[in-house]
């Protein structure tokens, strides 16, 4: 495995966190349907690797999503780990009472920095989908839980294309006053270069704490990391990745979706951050679940790490 040989940068935080969301956001847009021991199977192992926080599932109908199906079954009989948060995505007060009785430790609202996303999406405008979650904020209060906010379409929308850094500032701060705890800022089409990123991180850091503000970039203009690194100057200090490059973009037929976790891990190794977290494991969860899904992994630092165990 590699081991830095360089003390990290000035400008560059000493410890980030990775937030793991392979188990939701990876695997939602699968074809077939996957098993929950698989499901199960995976979240250990990525538990076991160190993630102190991993998106395991989703809490909305089966009907939109029949992958998630399974959510209360799988966290049932996951092996956690005192200290870990296990996340859900919670759309409406139906989907939070779910995630109240699967035990999820965060619950995670999501809108649009995109009109024209919002409406094609959800048929409502920004403004109103954020009043939707009120009831969904004020219950996770009550229940003390964690709530997440995240942000879709910050740097670019596949029906209106450019998207004002304005406007992402405007959704962090209507997520900031419903006391969301952390706020995502999602490039989900992966359009976004390293000094787009900071501008629009730069903004949204004028309404929310930088230390509570994530990076999720799609890898769909093999940008990602660059854009990671692009945000760790400028200070940010929490990210969104998949094991195995798990997800797909439903708006760029064929393209990757989000950023491989061993290929961030990897980079955060060589520039000295630590994250707690074993790469090895990693690897292993990665390979796990590609060969469940009959394709190589998408991570590049994934697959050539493997082939060397067997070379």
């Amino acid at each position: 495995m590699p081991v830095s040989n360089f003390s990290v940068s000035a400008n560059l935080p000493a410890t980030v966190k990775i937030v793991e969301v392979g188990p939701r956001d990876g695997l939602q847009n699968e074809s077939f349907s996957i098993s929950p021991e698989i499901k199960i199977e995976l979240i250990d192992r990525l538990t076991a690797a160190g993630f102190a926080n991993i998106e395991a599932a989703s809490f909305v109908s089966p009907k939109w999503v029949p992958q998630m199906a399974s959510s209360e079954q799988v966290m049932a009989a996951i092996r956690r780990k005192p200290g870990v948060i296990y996340s859900g995505l919670t759309p409406n007060m139906k989907g939070f009472e779910a995630a109240m009785a699967a035990g999820m430790d965060e619950v995670v609202i999501f809108g649009s920095a995109s009109e024209a996303f919002s409406q094609k999406n959800i048929n409502c405008s920004i403004a109103e989908s954020i009043e939707r979650f009120r009831s969904v904020a004020i219950a996770a209060r009550e229940n003390n839980r964690r709530l997440r906010g995240s942000i879709s379409c910050a740097f670019g929308c596949p029906y209106q294309g450019e998207v004002s850094p304005k406007a992402v500032a405007e959704v962090v701060r209507l997520m900031r006053e419903l006391g969301c705890d952390e706020i995502d800022i999602a490039d989900t089409i992966g359009v976004a270069t390293p000094r787009q990123a900071q501008h629009v991180m730069r903004h949204a850091m004028d309404e929310f704490p930088a230390a509570r503000l994530s990076g999720h970039f799609h890898d769909t203009y093999g940008q990602a990391l660059a854009n990671i690194y692009a945000c760790l100057e400028i200070g940010i200090q929490i990210f969104h990745s998949s094991v195995a490059g798990l997800g797909g973009c439903p708006y760029a037929k064929g393209a990757t979706g989000n950023v491989a976790t061993e290929d961030v891990l990897f980079m955060m190794q060589g520039l000295g951050i630590k994250t707690g977290i074993s790469l090895e494991k990693v690897v292993d969860a990665g390979q796990f679940i590609s060969a469940h899904l009959g394709r190589k992994a998408v991570s590049r630092a994934g697959n050539a790490l493997a082939a060397k165990r067997v070379g």
